[in-house]
């Protein structure tokens, strides 16, 4: 095991970024570069994190939000060159790794409690 740990540092990003530590039930802000022909921009995406998922480099997280009374998500990769930065803003309060009762929620139901830090 310690072998396949040591291959995969010695391919990784040399630039590796740190993020916050968060996980299911946080609501984080995602500021994501998009391509658009020659420009580049930065789009904010703010949501529920409802799933995270993958281990070392294949680790990928999944966040929620509601746009226009309509659910979207979005899968992150947490180690794609085009996240510029995740923001924390709110501590959930959950008792489950895998939030995907929220899609059946709507309105107030669809809250999640703030834990107090």
């Amino acid at each position: 095991m310690d072998l396949i740990k040591a291959a995969e540092q010695a391919f990784a990003n040399p630039k590796e970024q740190t993020f916050p530590k968060f996980k299911s039930g946080d609501t984080i802000t995602v500021a994501y570069r998009i391509k658009e022909g020659n420009k580049e921009r930065i789009q904010q995406y703010r949501g529920v994190v409802i799933k995270i998922a993958g281990h070392g480099d294949a680790k990928r997280f999944t966040v929620r939000k509601m746009s226009e009374n309509v659910g979207v998500e979005r899968i992150f990769p947490l180690n794609s060159p085009f996240i510029d930065s995740i923001v924390l803003n709110k501590v959930g309060k959950v008792r489950r790794a895998k939030l995907y009762y929220l899609r059946n929620l709507t309105g107030k139901k669809a809250r999640i409690k703030e834990k107090r830090v």
